[in-house]
C-alpha cells in the first residue's frame, strides 16, 4: 500500500498533469471524435434531420402570435383566430414528437459508442505487456475504464444532440428576429460577443479542473483497491495502521470534494454576467422600438411581442449552447485520458503471420541464445545463453534477485528481450501466434491468483468446458483432491477474495491444478511449492512425474531440496550462468551451488 496521499507516477504522467494542454492537443482531435461515431451514421443522419425540422417549425410560433395580435384581435376574427391557436398546438405536438424520437434514437447512439470505447479500450489493454501494468496503479486503469468512460455519458447521450438541436434553433431564431425586424435584431446581437467570450472562459476552466477530478478518482480508487482487499487489512492491521489509512482517506475524500466543488461552482461569476445579459435584453428591444416609433420609424405592438418571444425562445437554447460547450471541454479531458492508453503502444504484439506448433510437435527443447533483458536502466539479464531439453526437468536456482523469475517471465512471452533470441524447437517465440504459447506453456507462481468465485469456477477458467472428471483429476494430481471432498459445498465451495479463504498451500494447489487441466506439455513452476510442507510436496512431485506423456518441467525454486532430482540445474546469479550440471555434478564442482546447498 502507498504511504503517501496519492500514489507516486511516472515521469510521464507527470509530464501529462503538468501540461494538460499538450495532453488533450496530442490525443483529442476532431477527427477521432468522428470516428467513434463513424459506425452509426445512419442514426445520426436521422437524429439531424429531426432536429433540424423541429428547429425550424420551433420558430412559426412567434410569426403565429404576430398575427393573432396583429390581425386576429383587431379584426375579431374568430376563424382566423382558431386557425392559428389550431396552428400554435400543431407546431407543439410536432415538436415534442420529433424530441421524443431524437432523444431515444440519440440516447441508444450514445450507448452504442460508449460500449464500443469501453471494449475497444479493455481489449487494448489485455494486450499490452505486463511492464504496463507492473508500473500503472491498479486503481488509475480501473478508473479510466469505468469513471472516464461513464462520465462520457452525458455528452454522448445528451450533449451532442442537444448542441445540435439549440444550434438549429438559434440559428432559426436568429434568422426569424432579421426577418421580422432587422433594427431590432442588431440591438440583440450586439451582446451575443460578450457572451461567448465569457462562455469560452468558463469551458477552459471547467476542462482543467475536470482533469484534476479525475485524477483525484483515480488515487482514491487505487488506495481503496490497496487498502480494503483481503490483502490490505491484514498488512494495515498488523501493522497497527488502520488509523493513518483512515485519515489518509479522509483526507483524499476531501481533496476530492473540494475538487468536486470546484468543477460544479467555476465560472460562477462569468454566468452571473449571462444572466444580466440576457434579462437586459427585453429592456434593449422596448428601448429600441421606443426610439424608432420616436424617429418615425414603423414598428407594430405584435412585431414587439412576437420579438420577446424570439428573445425567449432563443434564451434558453443560447444557455444551453453554453452549457454543452462545457461539457464538451470537461468530456474532452476524460477524452484525453482514454485515448492516451488507447495510444499506448503494445510493446509485446503477435506476429502479423504467426507460426503454430502443436503440443505433439514440441520434442527438441527451449533454447536461449545471448539473451539480454532489463527493466529500464536496470539490466537483469546479460549475454545469458542455455538449453532447456524437451521431456526433462530443469532446475533453476540463484540468489535473490540473479533474474530466475525474469526468465519465466520472458518463457511466456510477458516480456520480449531486449537481445537475443528464445527459440521453441527452433522457432523464435516472436514467430508464434499467442494462443500456440499458450497451450504449449502452464506456469504457476508463488504470488498465485485466484479468482473471487468458487473452486469450480477457478478450474474452468483454465478449460471451460472440462468434465467434471477431469476437475477432480486436476484436484487430485496437486493433492487438493482429499480437501475439497471435505467441504461442505465441495467444487461450489468460494475461495474468497484472492484466495483468502485457503491456506497458503492450499492456494498454491488449487493454482496448479487449474494448470494441470489445460494438460500443457511445458510445466513451469516458480516458487509454486513453497508454501506446502515436504510430504505434500514429495507426493505433488510424484503426481507430477506420473503424467501421462513426456512433459518438459522448468521448476525456479529457492529450496534446493526441491530440485535435488532435476536433470539438469541452471545457476544464475546477476543475470548470468554461472554454473549447470546434475545435483551431485555442482556439489563436487564446490562453486555457488556447493555454497547454497552448505548453507541449505
Amino acid at each position: 500500500m502507498s504511504s503517501s496521499s496519492s500514489s507516486p507516477r511516472s515521469p510521464a504522467e507527470t509530464e501529462t498533469l503538468d501540461d494538460y494542454g499538450d495532453l488533450a492537443r496530442r490525443h483529442v482531435t476532431f477527427a477521432r471524435v468522428l470516428e467513434l461515431l463513424a459506425p452509426h451514421r445512419a442514426a445520426l443522419v436521422l437524429v439531424v434531420l429531426l432536429i433540424a425540422v423541429a428547429g425550424i417549425s420551433g420558430v412559426i410560433s412567434p410569426f403565429l402570435i404576430r398575427s393573432i395580435v396583429d390581425d386576429a384581435l383587431p379584426a375579431k376574427d374568430l376563424t382566423l383566430l382558431v386557425y392559428l391557436a389550431a396552428g400554435l398546438v400543431g407546431v407543439a405536438l410536432f415538436n415534442a414528437i420529433a424530441n421524443l424520437t431524437q432523444t431515444y434514437v440519440a440516447i441508444r447512439v450514445g450507448q452504442s459508442v460508449m460500449h464500443d470505447l469501453r471494449t475497444r479500450l479493455y481489449s487494448h489493454l489485455q494486450n499490452l505487456s505486463l511492464a504496463f501494468f507492473a508500473g500503472t496503479r491498479a486503481g488509475e486503469v480501473q478508473a479510466r475504464l469505468s469513471s472516464d468512460i461513464a462520465g462520457l455519458q452525458t455528452l454522448l447521450t445528451h450533449s451532442a444532440t442537444d448542441l445540435a438541436k439549440h444550434l438549429s434553433v438559434v440559428a432559426a431564431t436568429l434568422v426569424a428576429m432579421l426577418l421580422l425586424d432587422w433594427r431590432l435584431a442588431c440591438v440583440s446581437f450586439a451582446v451575443i460577443p460578450l457572451l461567448v467570450w465569457i462562455n469560452g472562459r468558463v469551458a477552459q476552466l471547467r476542462e482543467r479542473v475536470t482533469y484534476r477530478q479525475q485524477e483525484q478518482v483515480a488515487d482514491l480508487s487505487a488506495n481503496i483497491a490497496e487498502s480494503l482487499s483481503a490483502g490490505g487489512i491484514i498488512l494495515s492491521r498488523t501493522l497497527g495502521r488502520v488509523h493513518y489509512l483512515v485519515q489518509r482517506f479522509q483526507r483524499d475524500s476531501a481533496q476530492l470534494a473540494r475538487l468536486e466543488t470546484q468543477a460544479s461552482t467555476a465560472g460562477q461569476w462569468e454566468f452571473a454576467l449571462v444572466f444580466l445579459a440576457l434579462d437586459l435584453l427585453p429592456a434593449l428591444t422596448f428601448l429600441g422600438g421606443g426610439l424608432f416609433i420616436g424617429l418615425g420609424l414603423q414598428v407594430s405592438i405584435g412585431t414587439l411581442v412576437a420579438f420577446i418571444a424570439l428573445q425567449e425562445q432563443l434564451l434558453w437554447p443560447l444557455l444551453e449552447i453554453f452549457e454543452t460547450r462545457i461539457e464538451f471541454a470537461k468530456g474532452r479531458a476524460l477524452l484525453a485520458r482514454v485515448f492516451s492508453y488507447l495510444d499506448t503502444p503494445a510493446t509485446v504484439v503477435e506476429a502479423s503471420s504467426p507460426t503454430t506448433l502443436a503440443r505433439q510437435d514440441f520434442q527438441r527443447g527451449i533454447r536461449f541464445e545471448n539473451v539480454s533483458f532489463a527493466y529500464g536502466d536496470r539490466a537483469v539479464l546479460k549475454d545469458l545463453t542455455f538449453e532447456i531439453p524437451a521431456g526433462k526437468h530443469t532446475a533453476l536456482v540463484g540468489p535473490t534477485g540473479s533474474g530466475k523469475t525474469t526468465i519465466s517471465y520472458l518463457l511466456a512471452r510477458l516480456y520480449d528481450a531486449d537481445q537475443g533470441r528464445i527459440r521453441y524447437d527452433g522457432i523464435d517465440i516472436r514467430e508464434l501466434s499467442f494462443a500456440t504459447l499458450a497451450s504449449l506453456v502452464g506456469i504457476v507462481t508463488q504470488d498465485t491468483f485466484l479468482l473471487n468465485a468458487s473452486i469450480e469456477a477457478n478450474l474452468r477458467f483454465a478449460k471451460p468446458d472440462a468434465s467434471e472428471a477431469e476437475l477432480w483429476w486436476a484436484l487430485e494430481r496437486a493433492q487438493l483432491d482429499a480437501t475439497v471432498r471435505g467441504l461442505p459445498e465441495g467444487l461450489g465451495a468460494g475461495v474468497g477474495d484472492r484466495g483468502y479463504q485457503l491456506s497458503g498451500g492450499e492456494r498454491q494447489r488449487l493454482s496448479l491444478a487449474r494448470m494441470l487441466l489445460r494438460d500443457p506439455p511445458i510445466i513451469l513452476l516458480d516458487e509454486a511449492t513453497s508454501a506446502l510442507d515436504s510430504s505434500t510436496q514429495a507426493a505433488m512431485a510424484a503426481a507430477l512425474a506420473s503424467l501421462q506423456g513426456p512433459r518438459t518441467l522448468i521448476s525456479i525454486a529457492h529450496r534446493l531440496s526441491t530440485v535435488r532430482q532435476a536433470d539438469r540445474i541452471l545457476v544464475i546469479q546477476a543475470g548470468q550462468l554461472v554454473e549447470q550440471g546434475t545435483h551431485e555434478e555442482l556439489v563436487r564442482q564446490d562453486g555457488l551451488y556447493a555454497a547454497m546447498a552448505l548453507n541449505a
